[in-house]
């Protein structure tokens, strides 16, 4: 089965200037875990809730309104939607990821698959082992 079948297309994303708080505020807002950072509908980040927790939240003095590239995952993991679920959930097991960014050829986001759309669209079985290499102390 291919990504494409699969992926959610619909997608929230913000901009390099978009505030943690309004990021945040997105995330409530959806219901979801992560956005796409984009310029010229190519990602160049992801900020996660766990981003907002680990690198806002720590510091002493949080700062709501900065931008979400003071806060972003920059390094990118993607694939795109002509690939195929199993060698997706690889990818995300081996870098204990539950979410890749679908980009098409020239790199725009096309849209988003979870180890959840997995689970639901294609093998529950493919997913629950996609998540044990996700937990696993490395």
């Amino acid at each position: 089965m291919l990504v494409s079948k699969i992926m959610q297309t619909r997608v929230s994303v913000v901009s390099l200037s978009t505030s943690v708080r309004a990021a945040a505020a997105l995330m409530l807002d959806r219901d979801i875990g992560m956005l796409p950072v984009c310029k010229d509908h190519i990602p160049v980040g992801i900020v996660t809730d766990r981003d907002l927790v680990m690198r806002l939240l720590s510091d002493a003095e949080p700062g709501l309104e900065q931008p979400v590239c003071a806060v972003m995952t920059s390094h990118v993991l993607s694939c795109r939607a002509d690939q195929d679920v199993v060698a997706v959930a690889r990818v995300m097991g081996d870098a204990q990821v539950r979410r890749l960014v679908v980009c098409d050829s020239i790199g725009r986001l096309v849209g988003v698959v979870s180890l959840g759309d997995i689970a639901r669209d294609a093998s529950e079985e493919l997913a629950g082992q996609a998540l044990g290499e996700i937990v696993e102390c490395r």
